[in-house]
């Protein structure tokens, strides 16, 4: 196969890639959208009334959001202990940012370095206007030139598709979600001890059917929507591979860095919960023979490093 005709199948590979996450993650978005739906209409047929409790909820949730799209960049930096990627020691960073912008396209984001041995990275910002990118001391300590910029494109490429702000609807989604539901069951169960009962549904075997799964949605909506949540970050991970390859051209480069992540296994101290979604790779103690651990992988925050570099290796 000649050269021309190799890189066709190459960007064929991670074009096909690219196009298949992102339908998976507007399902998921979707999926969000209709289980708020459900819980707000499940809300209101238990505790009659409920549809105040859905405004409230949805007030809160539009003050979230508000907070969140301004404020998120800010929060992010802060809590993850972050400072300017000032001076002569991060021209090389600088360096391939500015190349890396040319080819994506996109506006130069603010560039800032946190103290940390362990290497990672990650992006913020509501757009690429208002962007950053924030990578550890570690990171640039561990990695050659071309590793480097496969990180630094994967992390653009979060940017180019607007993935922090994704990410904060996805939030924000799960906050009401809890907060109706939450709600709900709290009233729910104060009426029934103060004898404010439903006859319709005390009487009705179909009522009591419905009642029976709306308490059950509940219950089970906001524990749902974090597996959601997760599974949309786990998704733009892909695709933030898969395009980082559009912009360096070389994916041997981030498939190398993310070898070097997977053989260290090190922990950002900064790092929280809140924040573990937001890096290349998770930068909490997660191990393997951790009790629970291998239970439930619907609540990884990243897909596993094995299958992001095996795909890599396939481009």
């Amino acid at each position: 196969m000649t050269e021309p005709e190799l890189g066709a199948v190459e960007r064929t590979s991670y074009e096909t890639e690219i196009n298949r996450n992102r339908r998976r993650t507007l399902l998921i978005l979707a999926g969000l959208f209709v289980l708020t739906v459900l819980v707000g209409l499940a809300v209101d047929y238990l505790v009659h009334g409920g549809l105040v409790v859905a405004v409230l909820a949805l007030v809160i949730a539009i003050v979230m959001a508000w907070v969140a799209y301004f404020k998120s960049d800010a929060v992010a930096l802060a809590v993850s202990r972050a400072r300017p990627a000032d001076g002569p020691e991060f021209r090389r960073y600088h360096n391939l940012v500015d190349g890396l912008c040319i080819a994506a396209g996109v506006p130069k984001p603010r560039l800032f370095v946190v103290d940390d041995p362990a290497p990672n990275a990650f992006a913020t910002g509501r757009d690429p206007e208002h962007a950053a990118i924030a990578v550890t001391t570690g990171l640039l300590a561990t990695m050659n030139r071309v590793e480097l910029e496969g990180v630094l494109a994967h992390e653009l490429s979060h940017i180019k598709n607007y993935d922090i702000l994704i990410q904060t609807v996805a939030v924000v989604a799960v906050g009401a979600i809890a907060l109706m539901s939450d709600l709900g069951l709290r009233i729910l169960f104060w009426s029934s001890i103060f004898g404010d009962d439903d006859d319709r549904q005390n009487n009705n075997p179909a009522g009591i059917v419905v009642a029976v799964l709306a308490v059950a949605l509940l219950v089970l909506a906001p524990l749902g929507a974090v597996g959601m949540q997760f599974a949309l970050s786990r998704r733009r991970e892909y695709l933030a591979d898969a395009q980082a390859v559009a912009f360096t051209r070389y994916p041997p480069g981030l498939a190398s860095a993310l070898r070097k992540l997977q053989a260290d296994g090190a922990v950002v101290r900064s790092a929280t919960k809140a924040t573990a979604q937001m890096w290349i790779e998770t930068p909490l103690d997660v191990r393997p023979d951790e009790r629970g651990a291998r239970l439930n992988r619907m609540f990884d925050t990243h897909p596993p490093l094995e299958e992001r570099i095996a795909l890599l290796e396939a481009m």
